[in-house]
C-alpha cells in the first residue's frame, strides 16, 4: 500500500527531546515500513526515518532562527503532497487542520488524525470539511456538535521495548514532572504538590518563547536546586530514567489534554501516574491501578500515600497490553482499510494491488 505521512514540520521525526505528535508519527511510520507498506514521510529535512523523505526545508523550523513566516513553508509542504496524491492510496495527515482545504481537491483520500484541541476558529475549518474521515487520539478530545466523520479512536502508541523498566524508584525518593514548561501543562502545580506534601521534586521540559514570561514569573522563583530541581529539556534516556526512578509522576494539567503521551511513557517505565481528572486522563490511567485520578492540589497530595499500594510491573504490563506501537499500527491499518473500500465500493471496484495488502486483512 502507498501511503503519505504529513508531519509537522516545527520539530524533527523523530524528535531528539520533547514533540509527542512526531515520536508518534516516526514510529508509526517506521512500523508501517516494516509491515511492508511503501511509505512518503513530508517533514523536516533533518528527520530520520525508515520512509522515504520529501521535505521542504533542511532542518526543524524551530531551529532555523532566520524565518519569520513559518505558516510559508507548511502551504509549501501541503502543496507537495497533493501535488502528487495520485501517487498514493491514502494520504495521513497530522497538520490538524491545515490539510483539510486541499484534501477536498483530491481524489486520494485523506484521514487526519486530530492531535490538538477545538477552539472557537478552527471549528469553522474542521465543520467546512467534516465528511472528510477524522481519528480522535481519545474519546473525550471528541466534540460531537461539530457533527466530524470520525473513523475511529486510536491511541498513541510507544515502542515499549525502548523504555528501561524500574522495578523500585531511586533512593532518596522524588516525585517527577515532565512535560512543556506552560500553565496548561500546570508545573505550578506540580510544585505546589511538592510543597504541601513535602516531597522532593524533579522537573524537565522545553520553555517555549510564548511561556518565558510564564517561567520567569511563575517556576523560576520557586526552584531553589534541592526540594525543586529543574533539569532543563530531556532526551529520551533522561526522560526514561528521570521518571523511571520517580515515587509517581505528577500529571497535573489545567486543560482537556487530548491524550498525554507523558503518562505512558511514565507507566512504560513502571511508574503509577497522579494526574489531574481532565481530558483524556480518565482514559489513559486505570485508576487505582497505575494510578489515581484528582480534583485538586490537595487530592494529589492525598494520593502520593497511596503510591506505594500500586505494583510497578502492572504499569508496565498495562502499557503493553493497551498502548504499544503495535496496537496503534494495527488501529491505523484498520482505519485505511475502511476508508479504501468505501472508496472502491463507490467506484465500483478495487485495485488489484491492494488486494495482497491491507484490504485483504
Amino acid at each position: 500500500m502507498k501511503i503519505a505521512q504529513v508531519a509537522p514540520l516545527w520539530e524533527r521525526v523523530p524528535p531528539p527531546a520533547y514533540g509527542g505528535i512526531e515520536l508518534v508519527v516516526g514510529l508509526l511510520t517506521d512500523e508501517l515500513v516494516r509491515r511492508g507498506h511503501e511509505v512518503t514521510l513530508f517533514a523536516s529535512g533533518d528527520s530520520i526515518s525508515l520512509a522515504k523523505l520529501e521535505s521542504v526545508h533542511p532542518r526543524a523550523l524551530r531551529l532555523d532562527k532566520d524565518i519569520k513566516e513559518y505558516n510559508i513553508y507548511e502551504m509549501l509542504q501541503l502543496a507537495s503532497v497533493y501535488d502528487r496524491a495520485g501517487e498514493f492510496d491514502i494520504i495521513h495527515s497530522h497538520m490538524g487542520c491545515a490539510a483539510l482545504p486541499y484534501a477536498n481537491l483530491v481524489h486520494t483520500p485523506t484521514v487526519h488524525t486530530l492531535h490538538g484541541i477545538f477552539t472557537p476558529d478552527n471549528q469553522k475549518m474542521f465543520q467546512y470539511a467534516k465528511r472528510q474521515p477524522f481519528v480522535s487520539i481519545s474519546h473525550t478530545q471528541r466534540e460531537n456538535s461539530l457533527g466530524l466523520n470520525y473513523a475511529a479512536t486510536v491511541y498513541n502508541g510507544i515502542d515499549v521495548s525502548s523504555y528501561k523498566f524500574h522495578p523500585e524508584p531511586e533512593e532518596p525518593p522524588y516525585l517527577a514532572f515532565l512535560g512543556r514548561i506552560s500553565p496548561e501543562k500546570g508545573p505550578h502545580l506540580a510544585i505546589a504538590i511538592a510543597k504541601q506534601s513535602g516531597w522532593r521534586l524533579k522537573m524537565a521540559g522545553k520553555v517555549d518563547v510564548v511561556d518565558v514570561d510564564y517561567f520567569e514569573r511563575e517556576i523560576k522563583p520557586l526552584i531553589d536546586g534541592e526540594q525543586i530541581e529543574y533539569l532543563g529539556e530531556a532526551n529520551h534516556q533522561q526522560k526514561n530514567a528521570l521518571m523511571g526512578g520517580a515515587v509517581a509522576t505528577l500529571f497535573p494539567i489545567t486543560w482537556r489534554e487530548p491524550f498525554g503521551l507523558v503518562m505512558v511513557e511514565s507507566m512504560a517505565a513502571g511508574t503509577p501516574v497522579i494526574a489531574m481528572k481532565l481530558g483524556s486522563t480518565s482514559e489513559v490511567i486505570a485508576e487505582g491501578e497505575t494510578g489515581f485520578l484528582c480534583n485538586s492540589v490537595t487530592e494529589c497530595v492525598n494520593a502520593i500515600n497511596k503510591i506505594a499500594e500500586l505494583d510497578r510491573y502492572t504499569c508496565r504490563q498495562y502499557v503493553e497490553n493497551h498502548f504499544s506501537l503495535q496496537r496503534m499500527t494495527d488501529g491505523y491499518e484498520e482505519v485505511y482499510r475502511q476508508i479504501l473500500e468505501k472508496k472502491f465500493a463507490k467506484n465500483g471496484h478495487v485495485r488489484s494491488h491492494l488486494t495482497s495488502g491491507i484490504i485483504k486483512k
